[in-house]
């Protein structure tokens, strides 16, 4: 029986029942030996074996109201506050294995509560970046729109700061889009929405989108790949999490630059790398890139508000892909994506 595990309740039936036969042993050897008063004798004996067996119990469930009072006490000083209490269970039984339940209880709603505080920090944190983030091109604005109001005899000039300016609403538009974003899958609300896509015509969605950009900035943009090559994915996503990997390729580069984007197949894995010839990242930053916000000082002089890695990273876990860099200062950098093929799994 479980409840015999219990070493004090054990140390109980064990006294009880040593009384008991006490008992029988003196009741035995009065019948045998018949002395004067024998019921006298009798009836003493066994009101000595109740006694005992009453004294017995009460103080054994004495010490049990004792551990009982510690145990509500210790609850009640977690509830006010005390997140270290804890209740003694250095002994065995069923009673010690509650104590222990409550006391694993308390550990889990400690980790809750701590997450909770973590998420807290993480919201204020955010808040306090994206405030960050948005000073600089709002402030950029006021500057321009200012001297845009000095100048507006001047038409090249006006043009010149009206390019500035819609320069400075398009990173305001991509911080408040890509916050949007990774809010959702934060919050588990995005729905991915998986069908048998063809990888090139990703690909060749993704080459027309930045061929322009790349004629501008004297870069070249080279994709290859196997045609036949698909891929069980959210066409839309999966395309907002190459295109970023790609535009930040496009940020670390210098004129003349190429960046490859190359796609192929394993026998179980699809993968997508996306490389350039550009400045490189520096071993102190590769730890962070994919961490939000994250500005290497290094790079200061590089637009962008650390969003577009980690929303890529993000899309590309929740396809169950990982995401790798491998990067060389003044050489270049390599992305490299896999997904798994489900049905050769």
């Amino acid at each position: 029986m479980n409840i015999l595990t219990n070493r004090k309740i054990k140390q109980l039936f064990c006294c009880l029942l040593a009384a008991v036969l006490i008992f029988t042993a003196i009741s035995t050897a009065l019948v045998r030996l018949k002395p004067p008063a024998m019921a006298f004798w009798v009836f003493l004996s066994s009101a000595g074996m109740g006694i005992s067996v009453f004294v017995m119990i009460y103080l054994y469930f004495l010490e049990q109201n004792k551990i009982m009072e510690r145990a509500v006490g210790q609850i009640r000083d977690y509830l006010s506050g005390e997140r270290d209490a804890r209740i003694e269970c250095d002994s065995e039984g069923e009673l010690y294995r509650l104590f222990h339940e409550v006391n694993s209880l308390a550990s889990i709603l400690n980790a809750h509560a701590k997450n909770e505080e973590q998420s807290k920090k993480f919201m204020k944190d955010t808040i306090s970046h994206i405030s960050h983030q948005l000073k600089t091109p709002l402030a950029a604005l006021n500057i321009y729109n200012g001297l845009m109001q000095d100048e507006t005899a001047d038409i090249s000039t006006l043009r010149e700061f009206t390019e500035l300016s819609e320069q400075e609403l398009d990173r305001i538009e991509t911080l408040v889009q890509n916050l949007l974003k990774i809010a959702k899958l934060d919050a588990g609300t995005v729905v991915i929405n998986k069908a048998v896509e063809n990888v090139s015509e990703m690909m060749g969605y993704i080459q027309r989108h930045f061929t322009c950009q790349a004629k501008q900035e004297g870069k070249k943009l080279i994709f290859s790949g196997n045609d036949t090559i698909t891929l069980f994915c959210d066409l839309d996503w999966l395309t907002e999490a190459v295109s970023n990997i790609v535009k930040n390729a496009f940020d670390h580069t210098k004129e003349g630059a190429t960046i490859y984007v190359q796609w192929r197949t394993f026998a179980s894995t699809v993968q997508i790398i996306i490389q350039d010839n550009g400045r490189g990242i520096h071993p102190e930053d590769l730890p962070h890139i994919f961490k939000r916000f994250y500005r290497s000082r290094f790079s200061k002089d590089i637009q962008g508000v650390g969003l577009g890695l980690p929303l890529a990273k993000a899309i590309i876990e929740a396809h169950h892909g990982t995401i790798e860099v491998d990067s060389i200062l003044d050489v270049g950098t390599t992305f490299t994506v896999n997904f798994l093929i489900p049905t050769k799994l």
